[in-house]
């Protein structure tokens, strides 16, 4: 399986932590969030995988690489799964000329991924499922007959709908809609559904056409939505409410729930943690 990862952000919302550095290196416990997606990506049978990267992005192919210094420490188990991981598939690096949007960076694989469909999961995102979500996404493409693109899909409460792209459409099987409609970040009350894209897709490379024939929006970024209604002219669109848990680490708020969830969930980290949070009445 081919998989795209796209992670060119400028990560503005975390300045000046990202001024040098990708918003896709910030750790949940001790790992950078991109390692977490590679892994997932692995974890569902890719074995190639196109990281789309930007200025200042370079930390992402050294964590990937192995390190002199840490030659030596090679016996580290953390040090020890990273390399493996590595090693499960090939990882290639290629860089979004300008900061133009999502839809611009998937284009800037396209010589990449050719005829192929592919897997996409965004660099700041963490899912959580079992099967692995693109697994998940890849069954219903076969089970649609192989010439439709997927998209991931969670119902979300009506104050979040303003924030996501939304599709709509008649139920086809269990948890699969037939896409009608797109919109992106309606008002609620212009919200044709509560189901939003979370931003992880199985994409046939027909998407590329509909990449190009997409005009910029006002701010000069070509949007995967926009894009995927021009995709909805020339095939069928699929979407699954999929089977788990996604941990968003986009803004500090997320990114410190997802910490806070990870650590409590693991035991090296879960009575430390409560005993902070129990004392966080008292001033630092």
């Amino acid at each position: 399986m081919k998989v795209v990862i796209p992670a060119a952000g400028l990560g503005t919302r975390f300045l000046p932590a990202t001024k040098s550095m990708p918003k896709e290196m910030l750790p949940v416990l001790n790992r950078p969030v991109i390692q977490y997606v590679v892994e997932e990506a692995v974890a569902a049978g890719a074995d190639d995988i196109t990281i789309i990267t930007g200025r200042s992005k370079r930390a992402l192919e050294d964590h990937f690489d192995r390190n002199p210094e840490l030659a030596g420490s090679a016996e580290l188990p953390a040090l020890r799964q990273l390399d493996e991981l590595s090693e499960k598939a090939q990882i290639h690096f290629v860089r979004q000329r300008s900061p133009r949007g999502l839809a611009d960076a998937l284009l800037s694989a396209e010589k990449h991924i050719g005829s192929h469909s592919f897997g996409v999961l965004l660099g700041d995102s963490i899912h959580l499922c079992d099967p692995p979500l693109l697994r998940q996404l890849q069954e219903v493409f076969e089970k649609m007959g192989g010439r439709s693109s997927i998209l991931a899909l969670e119902v979300v409460p009506d104050q979040k709908v303003s924030s996501y792209g939304i599709a709509a459409g008649p139920e086809v099987a269990e948890r699969t809609i037939d896409v009608q409609r797109l919109v992106e970040k309606p008002r609620l009350e212009e919200a044709p559904a509560r189901t939003a894209i979370t931003g992880a897709y199985y994409l046939t490379p027909t998407v590329f056409d509909a990449i190009r024939e997409t005009p910029p929006d006002h701010r000069g970024e070509i949007q995967l939505t926009d894009a995927l209604v021009h995709l909805m002219a020339r095939e069928k669109i699929y979407g699954l409410v999929f089977r788990g848990r996604r941990y968003d680490t986009g803004t500090p708020e997320l990114w410190l729930e997802a910490n806070v969830r990870f650590a409590l969930a693991d035991p090296k980290y879960r009575d430390r943690l409560r005993e902070v949070i129990g004392d966080a009445s008292t001033p630092p």
